[in-house]
């Protein structure tokens, strides 16, 4: 388990025309100009999380999922990231607007949510609840899926925290799924990686954050180009 870090604060989150003329109507009818092909979009990684993965407190350019985007180029491996991140989300949150994560051409979902579950003192039984449909809805599309953990904050007592610490490894091991332990590992409790707040990474924690994802991130997206998409 991650150390006792400084998520016992709140986080700052929680958001008539005119009659057509004949000229008109004639043109509107006259034959299109030909467009160019749209070029083909590039699969996408969608990081569904809350205000961790929104970035708040940064430019976008700073958030972890564009440093992901920044790093997948710098790869070769040609895919466009989508940040979902949504401040203020619970794990409840999250799975209300998976349909809308999850439109278009997605091969790979990483799950980052529970933070503020855990703010909250939410029930890990609903925690583990929520990330579960998320895992089984994306499976069922055939994306991919990686779960990265959280940890609760220290002040709900230790059956509390020990119980929502719990509910990662054990998801991961059931669904067979990639699994970064703790998003914020050598981040959270870090005085100088953090803004003041205590709770959201600065630049240089952002950074860190990303090293994290993408210990996990890299080999999927590789295999995932090396195969192709398999499935619908």
């Amino acid at each position: 388990m991650a150390r006792a870090w400084i998520l016992a604060v709140a986080l700052a989150a929680a958001a008539c025309g005119s009659p057509e003329s004949p000229r008109a109507s004639r043109e509107s009818h006259a034959p299109q100009a030909l467009q160019a092909p749209k070029a083909p979009q590039a699969p996408r990684i969608v990081i569904l999380g809350d205000s961790l993965t929104a970035g708040l407190g940064l430019p976008v350019d700073q958030a972890y999922p564009s440093l992901l985007q920044q790093r997948l180029k710098s790869e070769g491996l040609d895919y466009e990231v989508v940040n979902a991140g949504v401040s203020g989300d619970t794990s409840a949150g999250g799975l209300s607007r998976l349909d809308w994560a999850l439109q278009g051409d997605v091969r790979i979902l990483v799950v980052a949510l529970g933070g503020n579950d855990g703010l909250r003192g939410l029930p890990p039984e609903a925690l583990k609840r929520n990330l579960s449909e998320i895992i089984e809805r994306a499976q069922a599309r055939h994306v991919q899926v990686i779960l990265a953990g959280m940890e609760a904050p220290p002040n709900y007592g230790r059956d509390y925290t020990v119980s929502f610490h719990r509910v990662y490894p054990a998801l991961a091991e059931q669904y067979r799924i990639p699994f970064v332990p703790f998003l914020l590992w050598n981040v959270a409790g870090i005085d100088q990686l953090n803004q003041p707040d205590g709770i959201h990474p600065t630049a240089a924690g952002a950074r860190i954050v990303a090293d994290n994802v993408w210990r996990v991130l890299k080999p999927l997206a590789e295999e995932q180009k090396g195969e192709g998409r398999s499935g619908s």
